[in-house]
């Protein structure tokens, strides 16, 4: 069995999904098994990989998990960072380490895009010509071709 049964990645995408509709913020989930080096090193480097710097607003937002290692990291695009406090992913942070500690990655994962998405729909909330620019899969980095 993966990381996570269909199930909870059904769940994951739908959060995503549901976190959009109210901000015209796109949200991604990166997932790597190990992680060498700094987790919001090797973020940042996928965030580019993953072309989520391409957004129209420049509000894309990538929660990236290293799972094996229990290494994870939120980082926001340009868009974001020019706007919010420096410690905006704080309280996301803090929510998310509180699942992974009891060992429930999926709701981790989950309680993350939900207050993502809050925070982003106070700063870029939905707009009428909003559309849906990137998937809203997960993209399993050790599985996939983009390295």
């Amino acid at each position: 069995m993966g990381l996570f049964t269909e199930q909870e990645q059904e769940q994951i995408s739908h959060a995503i999904a549901e976190a959009e509709k109210a901000t015209s913020g796109e949200i991604r989930i990166a997932i790597d098994k190990y992680c060498k080096g700094d987790a919001l090193e090797r973020a940042t480097s996928y965030f580019a990989k993953l072309d989520m710097d391409k957004t129209s607003r420049h509000n894309g937002v990538l929660i990236y998990l290293a799972h094996a290692d229990h290494k994870f990291a939120i980082i926001g695009d340009s868009g974001i960072n020019k706007v919010v406090p420096p410690d905006f992913w704080e309280t996301t942070k803090v929510a998310m380490k509180a699942h992974f500690a009891s060992g429930n990655l999926a709701q981790g994962v989950i309680a993350g895009i939900v207050l993502a998405g809050e925070k982003l729909a106070m700063y870029f909330p939905s707009q009428n010509d909003d559309i849906n620019e990137l998937p809203n899969d997960i993209i399993f980095m050790d599985q996939d071709k983009i390295k």
